[in-house]
């Protein structure tokens, strides 16, 4: 009888631990008590151009071989230590495509990481920052995706460790590391400053690429925007912190972020010229709100790679 008592005791356990789990893990949508209603009609497609330019969304949906930049038909690989990921399909066909998505769809990849079909994203996909994009921006790049041209062809699957292969262990990584929520102005500062802080930690995802991470790939926040290696292990992205940018005027990083010219004579390279593609049709108040907010960071040292 005690046996059996235990037994039962036992299964009750891992099942009410296995339930807590499978809670804890589950996708969660924004409601819009916590970030507002988003409108299918209420977008203006020409500030979502700049909303999707600002995202840098092409330099990963756009496919690969091809020059037009508004083909958004993925099917980019992207090395990682967890295996490779490959950009989905952004464009408006019905079927390989999200043209069959609402804007509250739309809204809930970027502002929680969560699919139409209520399953995690991969946070290669940085969701992570864009969970602090506005919902008014997030109606305008919907409006702006919809006049955009239909591409045949549903991208590769992703490549992954078996492990990672499971999309419910996003769930863990999510408790640990997604603090969804917009960005709150800040009355201490200025027009400027906010605007750049909004842009550079939401909607350009500044971070996701100039720091470091650990072992499950969150961020090291004491090596934020300080530099780190890139996923595929072959380059270090650079220190953007005034510890290495110090010297620059807010003039000169703007002027790079339109033109790729650096101070010092040189150019960006690698992914960061991709980028420079995206900033240079930003307005020039928007890369000197960029430049503002990152000359008033704090210095941190580089990171070893």
């Amino acid at each position: 009888m005690r046996r059996c008592l235990w037994v039962i005791s036992a299964v009750s356990t891992i099942v009410a631990a296995a339930a807590v789990i499978w809670f804890l893990t589950s996708p969660a949508r924004f409601t819009s008590a916590e970030v507002g209603d988003v409108s299918d009609t209420a977008g203006d497609a020409a500030r979502g151009a700049i909303v999707f330019a600002a995202g840098d969304c092409a330099s990963c949906h756009a496919s690969p071989g091809q020059t037009d930049r508004l083909h958004l038909g993925g099917g980019l690989a992207l090395a990682s230590p967890f295996g490779t990921f490959r950009a989905p399909n952004i464009s408006t066909d019905l079927v390989d495509g999200i043209g069959s998505w609402t804007a509250k769809d739309l809204a809930n990849a970027l502002l929680r990481g969560v699919s139409p079909d209520g399953r995690h994203y991969y946070p290669v996909f940085p969701y992570s920052s864009f969970a602090h994009m506005r919902p008014e921006d997030v109606q305008d790049l919907t409006a702006y995706l919809r006049t955009l041209p239909t591409v045949k062809g549903r991208a590769p699957d992703h490549d992954l460790n078996l492990v990672f292969s499971i999309r419910r262990f996003v769930g863990f990584w999510k408790l640990l590391y997604f603090k969804p929520g917009p960005i709150v102005a800040d009355p201490d500062h200025d027009e400027p400053w906010n605007r750049g802080r909004y842009l550079s930690e939401a909607m350009a995802h500044c971070a996701e690429c100039h720091s470091s991470r650990d072992l499950f790939g969150g961020i090291k926040s004491k090596t934020r925007y300080a530099g780190g290696q890139d996923p595929e292990g072959t380059g270090f992205y650079p220190n953007i912190t005034p510890a290495c940018i110090g010297d620059w005027t807010e003039q000169q990083v703007a002027e790079m972020l339109q033109t790729g010219n650096t101070p010092d004579h040189g150019r960006v390279g690698s992914s960061m010229a991709d980028v420079v593609t995206n900033t240079a049709m930003l307005p020039e108040s928007d890369r000197k709100a960029i430049a503002v907010y990152l000359k008033s960071l704090p210095p941190r040292p580089t990171p070893r790679p």
